[in-house]
């Protein structure tokens, strides 16, 4: 399959058929992502980012605006990927490691950028924003979109979901934790122990919504 055919077939994704997803189950498939599966809260993928960047409201939006951008940019390149290489030759068995260098070369650019654009948020993520690398959120939702079988348009919009459902998971957690930081706490319970038990009870806040969408 040449370069021309591969990209006819991925214009043609956009330009036909795929992108008439009934709206429910867009709908669906966003609150779903978000709320009712949350990749963190439900999930429990990408717990490291979660607990180390939510010290500061500022550092976790930002920490989740580059895992939205890379989780939605590698959607689309690892779906083409699989559709048009790994399965195609037979080598789905390469899937995970062909997704981490995928998912690698993204996070290198996004730490180029960063470094340019914004030196402050780039020195307070610090050594979490080279690990979305090994950030299992990023790397679970590109294999279970394949696995789900989802469309080139429904794989991008579960991924984009999937993100902004982890980046709202950070930013409410890493809110609470300010308020924290001015209570009086008591001694055993500062720092990871009150941290650990504001994120269950934050997750069970988001069992609340289940069952009020069918999952995707």
């Amino acid at each position: 399959m040449d370069t021309m055919n591969i990209s006819q077939e991925i214009l043609q994704a956009f330009s036909t058929g795929e992108v008439a997803v009934a709206p429910i189950t867009i709908f669906a498939i966003i609150i779903g992502a978000i709320f009712v599966n949350n990749v963190v809260l439900s999930q429990f993928l990408g717990i490291c980012p979660f607990l180390g960047v939510s010290s500061k409201v500022n550092t976790a939006m930002g920490m989740g605006a580059a895992v939205t951008f890379v989780m939605a940019l590698s959607a689309v390149v690892t779906w083409c990927l699989q559709e048009f290489i790994l399965a195609p030759f037979g080598i789905e068995y390469m899937q995970t490691i062909v997704f981490i260098l995928v998912i690698a070369a993204l996070v290198q650019m996004v730490e180029i950028v960063l470094r340019k654009v914004s030196p402050a948020l780039y020195r307070a993520l610090g050594i979490f924003l080279p690990l979305i690398t090994t950030n299992c959120a990023v790397l679970g939702v590109a294999i279970l979109m394949v696995q789900k079988e989802f469309s080139l348009v429904t794989g991008v919009i579960y991924s984009a979901a999937t993100a902004l459902g982890f980046a709202l998971a950070l930013v409410l957690f890493a809110g609470i934790r300010e308020r924290l930081e001015m209570e009086d706490t008591p001694e055993g319970m500062r720092g990871v122990p009150i941290a650990l038990v504001t994120a269950g009870l934050l997750a069970m806040a988001f069992m609340g919504f289940a069952n009020v969408v069918p999952l995707p």
